[in-house]
């Protein structure tokens, strides 16, 4: 705690935003506000240990919370936790046991790590991006968001693809007012939404079609063109083949259908986390999608088309895009 404490005070002393070190060290801003405060009014190493407390001393000796912290912090050996790929408190218990022999109760470890704000438990999957080009094409993304060419219109344009599922029995409250959500259904095939965010707005404008292809594709942007029209228009999507010209140039042939106002641009490979649509999707899947039953094609797109209206007429907001490649495309820095 007192090294985490260290580094609040020395990014702070380089004139690191409060927020900023908090995402660096995994703490949260009233935290960082408090040291930055404490070593204000005491400027000495010491001020960043913890102050004298009354009550009953702890039972769990700081070197056996260190050693703990420390298992938690490994990847388990195979020989403490054989078999294991994640750590869970009760095999946390038992290997802090056997390296030392003091014997900690489940919710005791689950205490520690808490207060340490660890969780080995947990798992969170990534995808790292191997494009050469990331930074290059993940600035012209943010710069788009940041700050789009004055007059035009930026579109975050992707497809997704939808389960038709219908329950085999109808969700239900329980006794302790949970929902219940039955676990088998019928498929009836699949469909995809094709949509497009407005970044400045947060208006979706889109279209539920049988199947993914190319053709559907260009008649959606076509439509796009007509509802945004005599716009200069960028478009922000991932690598998808039918994103790409192809042998036909339809993207070369579509744009000189409509005077060249429309401008490509392309997130980084494995980077379409980078495109805002797919935060609306997340909405949509949750609010829609996640619970819901359809006993046909034809009632899901039903579904779908009413929550675009609904969230454009009632919800519709843009999303707040706070992540940077770096601090250059920050607007406060480059304001002052």
């Amino acid at each position: 705690m007192v090294i985490q404490r260290a580094r609040i005070v020395l990014l702070a002393r380089d004139g690191v935003g409060t927020k900023r070190i908090s995402d660096t060290i995994g703490s949260n801003e009233r935290t960082v506000r408090k040291w930055k405060a404490r070593f204000r009014a005491d400027p000495r190493p010491e001020a960043l240990e913890d102050r004298r407390r009354t009550g009953r001393p702890s039972a769990v000796s700081v070197a056996t919370r260190c050693e703990l912290v420390q298992l938690a912090c490994e990847r388990p050996d195979g020989i403490a936790a054989p078999f294991r790929e994640v750590w869970t408190y009760g095999s946390l218990a038992e290997a802090l046991r056997v390296r030392t022999g003091v014997l900690l109760s489940v919710s005791e470890v689950g205490r520690i790590l808490r207060f340490e704000s660890l969780r080995p438990h947990r798992v969170k999957q990534w995808l790292k991006s191997r494009d050469p080009d990331f930074t290059a094409k993940a600035e012209r993304v943010c710069d788009l968001y940041l700050n789009p060419p004055k007059g035009a219109v930026v579109l975050c344009i992707d497809e997704k693809p939808m389960q038709v599922l219908e329950r085999i029995h109808p969700n239900h409250v329980g006794g302790d007012g949970r929902l219940r959500h039955e676990y088998e259904y019928k498929r009836h095939g699949t469909q995809v939404l094709l949509a497009a965010f407005n970044v400045k707005t947060g208006r979706v404008f889109g279209r539920v079609v049988p199947r993914r292809t190319s053709k559907a594709t260009v008649s959606f942007m076509n439509a796009v063109a007509r509802h945004y029209r005599g716009r200069e228009v960028y478009v922000v999507w991932d690598n998808l083949n039918t994103h790409y010209d192809g042998p036909d140039q339809r993207w070369t042939r579509f744009n000189q259908r409509y005077g060249g106002r429309f401008h490509f641009v392309y997130t980084p490979t494995h980077a379409s986390w980078m495109n805002q649509v797919e935060i609306w999707f997340s909405i949509l899947h949750r609010r829609v999608l996640k619970y819901g039953s359809f006993d046909d094609a034809p009632r899901q797109k039903h579904e779908v088309e009413s929550f675009i209206r609904f969230w454009n007429r009632n919800e519709r907001h843009p999303f707040r895009w706070t992540w940077r490649v770096d601090e250059r495309q920050n607007p406060r820095r480059r304001a002052a």
